[in-house]
């Protein structure tokens, strides 16, 4: 179809994920004709110019349509860039980077604790090498037990800083390797220490990694981003095998250069972990960053965006707890008498008791059967309200009032100043999950540390014992 003048009119419009659209026309002898896109690397689809037309009388075809990027198809998620979360190109950008770096660290590691267990040596003895081999694996298998029991439940609440942590103790590990051949008395010792700290890394690692995914996929496609990641690392490796084939002949028969190598490639492999990790950009809170927050917003009325909070985020904290919070106790670690739970309960409707311990410094509660996320993520705000009390930064007027009554002696009560708390919080806490979602917070699920006890309570225990 034509207008009166003979110009084409656009009939209808096509595009392929997030490139750009383009646009069918009819000509004057009524075919169709396809409007020819740029050819953009990281758009979902690319055409090539039209070659002719392709209409309803079998005319020539109009285009050649490339549904994919060879190279985009085979590395990164369907979809991309909008099947994934906006940090997700830097982070694997620098993610290839140390992924690199580790390779060609681990080939050095490698050869040392081969040549160690006696490759290449005519006198050492087989037995002798299977029986290091095997105890190096028996520790590292118990280790992993071992960890995975004793942090398993803070690596989602953590996994920034446990993926930084994870990655800097394999350095430390492949140093160990590098460094056992030299102390032949110590070797089993040294590399079995090496393969226990490995598999620490495995587990952290893993688990970080699966926790990142699960970040990045924002279609359900998590299983298609993990196998894409896993596409990419394989690459990297591979590009380090071949670049460790040409660097250990060079540097096998000297051991200060081996060392050199290995020092610089871990200056590289710590520098780019710690730029991948600082481009994510969590939408969930755990302590560090609701901590950040609240300050913020104590401090100047406003909520941190999630970048804002994610680029102030201490990296370093994730082997021990930054905070004194423990969310989820149990009930009769915190009561043993009627009136401490009379103290516990009394003044407020909140399904959860709180308790503060102003010597220790410590906050713990106790949440009931009916708490969900927004519940814990008030019963976390207090405790960090409470924690501010004892902090130097400015407080809007009641807090600061508080404030002084706590450094005033003999310090005031606990128990009041938790109840006075109570209240302040019934009016800033619903202005404050306002300010988070309106922010882009997910407020709606966290990862904040919560154990799995659960507690029930009358609302008025002391009316029972009249």
């Amino acid at each position: 179809m034509a207008d009166d003048a003979g110009l084409e009119i656009q009939l209808c419009s096509e595009r392929f994920g997030s490139g750009a659209a383009r646009g069918c026309r009819a000509v004057a002898d009524g075919s169709l004709q396809w409007e020819a896109e740029e050819r953009r690397w990281f758009s979902g689809a690319f055409t090539v110019k039209p070659r002719g037309r392709n209409g309803g009388g079998g005319g020539t075809p109009g285009t050649a349509s490339l549904p994919l990027s060879g190279l985009q198809a085979v590395f990164l998620p369907q979809g991309f860039p909008d099947s994934v979360s906006p940090d997700y190109l830097s982070y694997q950008l620098w993610d290839s980077v140390q992924a690199f770096a580790s390779s060609l660290s681990g080939s050095l590691a490698t050869q040392a604790v081969l040549l160690g267990i006696g490759v290449g040596n005519a006198k050492a003895s087989v037995s002798a090498a299977t029986a290091t081999w095997l105890v190096k694996d028996s520790t590292g298998m118990l280790g992993r037990i071992v960890f995975a029991w004793w942090k398993g439940s803070q690596l989602d609440c953590n996994a920034k800083q446990w993926r930084l942590f994870a990655d800097i103790l394999n350095d430390m590990a492949m140093f160990l390797e590098i460094t056992a051949p030299i102390y032949p008395i110590c070797f089993t010792l040294i590399i079995c220490t090496s393969n226990l700290a490995k598999c620490i890394v495995s587990v952290a690692g893993g688990a970080t990694r699966a926790a990142l995914t699960m970040h990045q996929a924002r279609r359900n496609n998590m299983a298609d981003v993990a196998a894409k990641d896993s596409s990419q690392e394989t690459l990297v490796n591979l590009a380090g095998l071949l670049v460790s084939l040409l660097m250990l002949p060079l540097v096998s028969h000297w051991p200060s250069v081996t060392l050199g190598c290995f020092f610089l490639l871990t200056a590289l492999h710590i520098y780019a972990n710690y730029r991948a990790v600082r481009a994510i950009v969590m939408e969930t809170l755990n302590e560090g960053r609701l901590r950040l927050v609240l300050e913020h917003f104590l401090q100047r009325g406003e909520v941190l965006s999630p970048t804002s909070a994610n680029q102030m985020e201490p990296l370093w904290t994730g082997f021990w707890p930054f905070l004194s919070l423990s969310l989820g106790v149990p009930l009769h670690h915190l009561v043993s008498s009627v009136l401490e739970l009379q103290q516990l309960t009394e003044g407020h409707q909140e399904p959860y008791l709180l308790h503060w311990d102003q010597s220790r410094n410590q906050v713990k509660v106790v949440l009931s059967q009916t708490a969900g996320p927004e519940t814990v993520l008030r019963a976390a705000t207090h405790g960090l309200l409470l924690r501010a009390l004892q902090g130097d930064g400015p407080l809007p007027g009641v807090l600061e009032e508080l404030r002084n009554q706590v450094r005033a002696g003999p310090k005031k009560d606990s128990w009041a100043i938790v109840k006075e708390t109570h209240h302040v919080l019934d009016k800033l806490f619903p202005k404050f999950l306002k300010g988070l979602q309106d922010a882009g917070w997910k407020t709606e699920k966290h990862h904040l540390e919560v154990d799995e006890w659960r507690a029930t309570w009358l609302p008025s225990p002391e009316k029972k014992v009249l």
